[in-house]
């Protein structure tokens, strides 16, 4: 563990001893963050939030109340995780094997969900690995993922779609003076879109 005067466990949590966490981050009460898993610095692991075995987090991300991050999940820097999101880790789930046996861990292959820079997962929310969550994309809240979303979209619903596009700041983006631009309301960053793919245009 990274050195503990440089982070705030408060007592009910349950940190592996072999998990690092870094610099800055603080976990929560009944939060439990499992044998290697990585937090980066300044993360935030809220009330009785759960991440599991080996997952990955980059800097300033934030799990918020009650949400389950199960292995192998990667997080890159500045994620953002609602309360009570899931990210699950099993395609086909049984408890048992055909023979009635109780499956092990060794039954089964874990599969992850991949969220990129920036991207935030709204309250409830759940993703079905294994996908992949683009950067600064948003999940909203109560989305069920089962396909991967592309950077910088705005996903809904059951199963979740697109409706539209939101930019660095997390707003929705407006349509621009040109065909297939779109713009910040909140930044004035432009982007361009094409082939359902948004890029962010150079400044």
């Amino acid at each position: 563990m990274t050195d503990p005067s440089s982070v705030r466990i408060v007592d009910s949590a349950d940190v592996s001893a072999d998990a690092v966490i870094g610099a800055g981050s603080s976990v929560w009460h009944l939060a439990q963050v499992r044998e290697g898993a990585q937090l980066g610095t300044n993360c935030i692991v809220g009330r009785g939030a759960y991440v599991g075995t080996g997952v990955v987090m980059g800097d300033n991300c934030k799990v918020q109340n009650y949400a389950l991050v199960y292995e192998p999940a990667r997080l890159a820097d500045g994620v953002f995780i609602g309360p009570a999101v899931v990210l699950t880790n099993d395609t086909y789930p049984r408890a048992i094997n055909p023979d009635g046996t109780i499956k092990s861990a060794h039954d089964w292959e874990p599969v992850g969900v991949t969220i990129e820079r920036g991207a935030s997962i709204g309250a409830r929310a759940t993703c079905v690995a294994p996908v992949t969550i683009g950067a600064w994309a948003t999940v909203a809240a109560g989305a069920v993922v089962v396909k991967d979303v592309p950077a910088y979209a705005l996903v809904a619903g059951v199963p979740s779609r697109r409706l539209g596009w939101v930019g660095e700041a997390g707003h929705p983006l407006v349509v621009g003076d040109a065909h297939g631009s779109w713009v910040c309301p909140v930044t004035g960053d432009r982007y361009v879109e094409t082939d359902e793919t948004l890029i962010k245009e150079n400044v």
